[in-house]
């Protein structure tokens, strides 16, 4: 005898004799028939979406490109209104891999400096010693995240780097008024403005600071600082055509010099305790470049 929850089925109503009609008590719940048809939705549109990733990816597979050189403008949490400037040449390895170099220079500034005017209506840079200028050659690889469809979309890769760091420190020139004067600050005698590098005890009293001199004004005093850095990144590339590029960049950069550069000095402050040997910082890149 059949047990008594499974004794029988629902009963047909009027008009539909001869239909089959499960019973409500071995009927799938509701969750169980969406996990089912999503599992049949994605079974046929898996054959749909590997052929149009196939299709899309097939041109770039073309062994006539093989070679990328681009160059750009930087960007930098540690630089001015613009960081600096960087080219890149990769090698295609593979259709998913590439290997890479290049070669940026920037210009690394204090997060502490403060633009001040003078007295004759120029501005200097309160308490800067010296610039500080690298150039960072990068070695690394690059892997396609998403592939862009053929003249169209965004390509999308990561980017991973190392190489050395080589800073060079140069002078901060100022012109000083040394001019004799009296209380009402007028001259008694002739004119005297020197240009010297900036020194806190020297060069105490910010109001003779006249201007800042010429950037490469200590170009002959320039003294090297070496590091080494890594990088990750993502590139966005919107390039429409074969053999031309154009996208940005937009990662993180970690620095670390082995002895600290000195870019400011502070009257009665240790300049070890305000200058670091490590430098992190975020970038974005903007860049052109060719294909072959």
């Amino acid at each position: 005898m059949m047990p008594a929850n499974l004794r029988t089925f629902d009963r047909l109503p009027a008009g539909q004799s001869g239909q089959f009609v499960i019973p409500s008590a071995l009927a799938p719940s509701r969750p169980v028939r969406h996990f089912f048809s999503l599992a049949g939705l994605l079974a046929l549109l898996s054959p749909l979406a590997a052929q149009a990733q196939s299709a899309g990816s097939a041109p770039n597979d073309d062994p006539s490109y093989r070679k990328e050189f681009v160059y750009g403008l930087n960007f930098n949490t540690r630089g001015g209104l613009i960081g600096g400037v960087s080219v890149r040449s990769s090698k295609v390895l593979n259709e998913k891999w590439s290997r890479y170099w290049s070669i940026e220079g920037v210009e690394v500034k204090h997060p502490k400096e403060r633009r001040l005017p003078s007295y004759n209506g120029s501005s200097f840079v309160r308490d800067k010693a010296n610039y500080m200028f690298v150039l960072r050659p990068t070695f690394g690889a690059q892997r396609v995240i998403f592939r862009k469809a053929p003249e169209s979309g965004v390509q999308i890769n990561g980017l991973f780097g190392a190489g050395p760091s080589i800073g060079l420190l140069m002078p901060y020139y100022v012109y000083y008024d040394y001019t004799p004067r009296d209380s009402n600050y007028n001259a008694l005698g002739p004119e005297d403005i020197r240009s010297e590098a900036y020194d806190p005890q020297k060069h105490s009293n910010l109001n003779l600071i006249f201007d800042r001199a010429p950037l490469f004004s200590g170009i002959n005093e320039l003294k090297p600082r070496v590091g080494a850095h890594v990088r990750g990144a993502l590139s966005f590339e919107y390039g429409r055509y074969r053999d031309a590029v154009a996208g940005i960049e937009t990662g993180f950069l970690l620095e670390l010099y082995t002895k600290r550069p000195i870019i400011i000095r502070s009257l009665n402050v240790d300049e070890n305790s305000i200058n670091n040997r490590f430098y992190p910082s975020v970038y974005l890149t903007v860049y052109l470049g060719s294909r072959s």
